[in-house]
């Protein structure tokens, strides 16, 4: 193992830091380190999380893995201890050009010999890497897949000692994956010109189908590998769904509410979106920039850095943004509509939170989003079959949105993990169970009208003759009069939307994605139509469509300062505000040292030194996420702070 106090140039390149390292820890230098020693010593966490030893003995005996944890589940540990407890180069594949610079300087943070191979290099800086690689001098390399295809770049890594894979993301590789790229189907070639190299693939999700393929373009079989799949269960997230047509606004007053000055990301499906959106929310004095690919990548490039080291600071993005963001302190993950299927919001919410402290998932959505999905997919050039399993995967995502008991278990029993309990606890549905009413007669009613009509027609239409309007469309069909014009006048259009949305979710309809959303029934709905079967939906909000989440928060009294005080809620007041000085202090180290504040400690870091308050540097050492490198590079000031506090005299309590 080696590891090293090394540190990043300013300019942000990878000169420095390989050239004039001194070698530390020279008990673990010339002997073959145990994983858990590397744990301690580097990393600073006292034991491993579920199957983490497993599947590092895994591939460290030679054996390949599949590796399915949550966001924040602590998968790159199962590649960078065997990086440093063997030896040889790990080298980590990964899409994310952008973000290896990050990745890169939080393991130097950390002691770890770690550079990065990419077309954002010159070609000095690729060679001085290359060097190093060759010279036995990086424990981890990171490549994105085009430059693994290159002829010298494999044929650099076949003379130097590669003792691991790892294909991050790697979900990116299968079609049927949420986020399929194609220059992930490139790693195939591990198999044939790496076979004696073990290979490890990690993604957060991947339904049995994803699995299967990504075995396959790796040549993962039953002999040869393992599959370990971890709970997707992420407790600490709060799920909370609705539907609005005020959703700029709904999304002030949530951020207000509940998460004044902390990190977020939000989640919009169309530039034009984001860039609205992000304006919205500056224009009401919040931190908040755009991230989307039609931005200039300098502007990006800015943002994306301002977000990373801000402590306060809102993305507003396209899902272009997020994938392999190690911010630990974002506190929620809002999406402006609805998600194209239930992997992509998994990975996507999962970055919320990743501290482990509590965190919001929150949601508005339309109908128009699920038509505006499958305009999308009609114009794909994906084939008929792709086509259906997208499809399939969208009325998972719609049904999920709508449906009345716990979100959580629905999740989980998505990914195939069952659990006996009935509530989660944490979702919108366990803490404000939703009324539910006998809807029969209304479902009737609108079942009946997309047959009069034809069956030619969308929501908005049928909902116009449902409630007695009269247009010139309607009357050149002359559905003004049929039987069903005008049956429904007592009920407003917005609950109309909702009794769509909602039986469309329940299979009793089919918007035609073929057909710009036209209403079809199904099969489903002949039992309904015949009086042989009572349907029951969600009650139409009565008060604009707020939260309960929300109406309750008010109930309990005046809202904190800021969302952030819930995760100090335990603490003292003099606790308390210790962890806003020792955050102070990290973001004075941050800037001397030209990183990020998550790369020094995390939130939860901060919070176990302001309860145990430590007074020398063995019991600094103690508090998790404090490895060695750490405690030397910044375990100075923080004492320091602590000592200064607990000189000072206590507060009057009088």
């Amino acid at each position: 193992m080696n590891t090293t106090n090394s540190t990043v140039d300013r300019d942000g390149s990878q000169n420095c830091g390989l050239e004039n390292q001194r070698l530390e820890n020279q008990s673990l230098q010339n002997s073959v380190a145990e994983p858990l020693e590397v744990l301690q010593r580097v990393f600073g966490y006292s034991e491993f999380r579920s199957r983490q030893l497993d599947i590092i003995e895994t591939v460290m005996s030679g054996q390949h893995a599949l590796v399915l944890m949550p966001t924040g589940g602590g998968k790159s540990l199962c590649y960078q201890i065997p990086a440093l407890c063997s030896e040889g180069t790990v080298v980590v594949i990964s899409p994310l050009i952008a973000l290896m610079d990050d990745q890169v300087q939080a393991l130097r943070t950390q002691g770890v010999r770690a550079a990065y191979l990419n077309s954002s290099l010159s070609a000095a800086e690729s060679q001085h890497i290359s060097q190093a690689l060759a010279h036995g001098e990086l424990d981890l390399l990171y490549l994105a897949p085009e430059r693994l295809v290159m002829s010298d770049t494999q044929a650099l890594l076949k003379r130097v000692g590669v003792s691991l894979f790892a294909i991050d993301e790697a979900h990116c590789m299968s079609q049927w994956g949420h986020d399929f790229r194609e220059d992930y189907l490139s790693l195939s070639l591990l198999v044939t010109e790496f076979p004696d190299v073990p290979r490890i693939a990690l993604t957060a999700t991947a339904d049995e189908r994803t699995r299967k393929e990504i075995s396959k373009h790796l040549g993962f079989n039953r002999n040869n590998s393992r599959e370990f799949v971890d709970s997707f269960d992420r407790p600490n997230i709060r799920y909370e769904i609705g539907s609005s047509t005020d959703r700029r606004n709904e999304l002030l007053r949530f951020i207000r509410d509940n998460h004044d000055g902390e990190c977020g990301i939000v989640y919009c499906l169309t530039r034009k979106s984001v860039d609205e959106t992000a304006a919205f929310l500056a224009s009401k004095g919040l931190d908040a920039a755009p991230y989307h690919a039609g931005l200039d990548a300098g502007i990006r490039k800015t943002n994306q850095a301002h977000f990373l080291e801000s402590d306060g600071a809102i993305m507003v993005a396209t899902i272009a943004f997020g994938m392999g963001i190690d911010k630990a302190d974002v506190r929620f993950v809002a999406h402006m509509n609805l998600p194209k299927n239930l992997e992509a919001y998994y990975q996507e919410t999962g970055r919320a939170g990743r501290d482990g402290l509590p965190s919001v998932a929150w949601m508005r959505y339309t109908l128009q989003d699920v038509i505006s999905l499958r305009h999308m997919l009609r114009q794909s050039q994906a084939d008929g079959m792709h086509k259906q399993v997208v499809n399939a995967k969208l009325e998972a995502m719609l049904g999920f949105a709508e449906m009345t008991h716990c979100r959580r278990l629905r999740m989980l029993e998505y990914f195939g993990e069952s659990r006996s309990s009935e509530s989660c606890g944490n979702c919108d549905n366990c803490l404000n169970p939703p009324t539910t009413y006998d809807a029969t007669v209304a479902v009737q009613m609108a079942l009946s009208c997309v047959y009069r009509t034809g069956q030619r027609f969308g929501v908005k239409y049928v909902i116009d003759v449902l409630t007695g309007q009269l247009n010139e469309r309607i009357e050149r069909a002359g559905h003004d009069r049929i039987s069903t014009y005008g049956i429904g006048s007592n009920i407003q259009a917005r609950e109309w939307q909702s009794i769509f949305r909602q039986l469309i979710a329940r299979g009793l309809l089919h918007a035609d994605m073929e057909s710009y959303g036209v209403l079809q029934l199904t099969e489903q709905a002949r039992p309904v139509l015949r009086n042989e079967e009572i349907i029951e939906l969600r009650e139409f909000p009565k008060d604009g469509g707020r939260s309960a989440y929300a109406k309750g928060q008010r109930d309990r009294g005046p809202k904190k300062k800021s969302a952030a005080q819930a995760a100090i809620a335990d603490l003292s007041p003099d606790q308390a505000a210790l962890f806003e000085e020792l955050r102070a202090v990290r973001s004075q180290a941050a800037s001397d040292e030209d990183i990020k504040p998550y790369m020094v400690f995390h939130d939860s870091t901060l919070l176990e030194m302001a309860t145990v308050q430590p007074a020398n540097r063995e019991e600094l050492f103690a508090i998790s996420g404090v490895g060695e490198n750490k405690l030397e590079r910044f375990g100075g000031a923080f004492l320091d702070a602590l000592e200064d506090f607990r000189q000072r005299p206590a507060a009057d309590t009088d």
